[in-house]
């Protein structure tokens, strides 16, 4: 029971947040700095997941394949490659670690 009482209470923290950024007055959205906060907040939040999810296992911080596949990825971002590229160039690393480590 404890699991639907969490969804519920996320679900009602998802409405208000929601209902609170209509509350907000446009003149307060318009500003310069909160344009630009908007538009990095959500690359912020990217980038922490990213590095949360791949140096990370449970409370101990590991170095394994997903970082090569990370590492792979950032070399092709820098050699200015295709996103399909990059996303194939980190899942073919990160294969070719796991299965050469066994």
């Amino acid at each position: 029971m404890n699991v639907w009482i969490a969804i519920g209470v996320t679900a009602v923290g998802c409405y208000a947040v929601k209902l609170l950024g209509l509350l907000v007055p446009a003149g307060a959205v318009e500003r310069p700095l909160v344009r630009r906060l908007a538009a990095l907040v959500p690359v912020a939040l990217l980038a922490a997941l990213t590095a949360q999810q791949t140096f990370s296992d449970g409370p101990a911080l590991v170095l394994d394949a997903r970082a090569a596949g990370v590492a792979a990825a950032a070399v092709a971002l820098v050699l200015r490659a295709p996103f399909l590229l990059v996303v194939a160039a980190a899942v073919v690393v990160t294969a070719g670690v796991r299965a050469m480590a066994g």
